[in-house]
């Protein structure tokens, strides 16, 4: 098989990326490497991938890009780029949004049409959602997002779906549950807590730290995308991918007070954007795609603890 994987340069994207050469596929990764946080990061994820013959890296935005020659002869396409956070997509930073996660989906979805692609797999999230108190989050839900990047993210799925009802574009939209793991970007909270216990800094605690959050760990999260991939059924259609793991933050407190010590918390108000609750309901994603999350989030925490020790990040 031959892949194309946008945003390959990322915490989700290069995991990607790895698993697929470890398939024995052929992969073009494509990443503009964005500053939203440090690019010697994105290096380091696809540093092993850069040995591999099977692989080829296109520094490029897609959004300049040429792309239908990016597609010559790639059967699965895995579109994980996007512009990430949602604190940072109010105000002005929402033309950065509207750049990164619609006008290039769009001129992917595009170039896709004239393609001989079998599937496209989107990277929606669950942000889609909004702050909704009907938990589990089903599929069937009214979408109602709460936040620019969530309506960035929802804008562009409805994009792939009008592509596939149009123009037959083999598109399926994966709906992420927060995903953690190695790789994780240091703006998202577990990397955050985790670096701020082992170096000990202040962990800012937004709200009481009763909310809760359904993690996914990250080799879950790319299982679902390979079998969204290989899944006839799965065309067209939208999936919950969640861990099935929901806990709140000061469970999660608890988990990493066992793993590193004790912490240094610091309250502070509710975010903007942020929800209260998620919670996914993934009967479908079970069904259609054989989806069976593996890692629960104590043993997930751990091993994002390690691999951030590997790196050096100590006190």
């Amino acid at each position: 098989m031959k892949c194309l994987v946008t945003g390959a340069a990322g915490f989700i994207g290069s995991s990607i990326t790895d698993r697929l050469l470890g398939m024995g596929c052929e992969v073009v990764g494509v990443d503009c490497f964005t500053d939203y946080y440090d690019t010697s990061i994105k290096r380091a994820n696809i540093s092993g991938a850069m040995k591999s013959s099977g692989f080829t890296m296109v520094e490029a935005d897609l959004n300049e890009v040429d792309i239908p020659p990016l597609l010559d002869g790639v059967d699965w396409v895995f579109h994980e780029a996007a512009q990430a956070g949602v604190r940072m997509s109010w105000g002005s930073y929402f033309d950065t949004y509207v750049r990164h996660n619609i006008l290039a989906t769009q001129r992917l979805l595009e170039a896709a049409k004239g393609s001989q692609i079998k599937r496209l797999v989107y990277a929606s999230s669950s942000s889609v959602y909004g702050d909704t108190p009907e938990l589990p989050l089903v599929e069937t839900a009214r979408p109602d997002p709460i936040s620019p990047y969530g309506v960035s993210k929802l804008a562009a799925e409805h994009l792939c779906h009008l592509y596939f009802v149009n123009f037959g574009v083999p598109t399926v939209s994966l709906r992420y549950f927060t995903v953690y793991g190695p790789r994780q970007r240091p703006d998202m909270g577990f990397n955050k807590f985790i670096a701020a216990g082992l170096t000990g800094g202040e962990i800012a605690i937004f709200g009481d730290g009763e909310q809760t959050r359904d993690f996914t760990f990250i080799s879950d999260a790319v299982t679902a995308n390979i079998s969204a991939a290989q899944s006839d059924g799965a065309v067209g259609r939208v999936f919950n991918i969640g861990g099935g793991s929901r806990i709140s933050v000061n469970e999660v407190m608890n988990i990493l007070r066992g793993l590193l010590g004790e912490l240094n918390l610091r309250h502070e108000d509710a975010q903007k954007g942020d929800v209260r609750d998620t919670m996914s309901e993934t009967t479908a994603a079970r069904t259609v795609l054989g989806y069976a999350p593996k890692v629960g989030v104590p043993e997930g925490l751990a091993r994002e603890v390690e691999w951030m020790r590997s790196l050096g990040v100590s006190r």
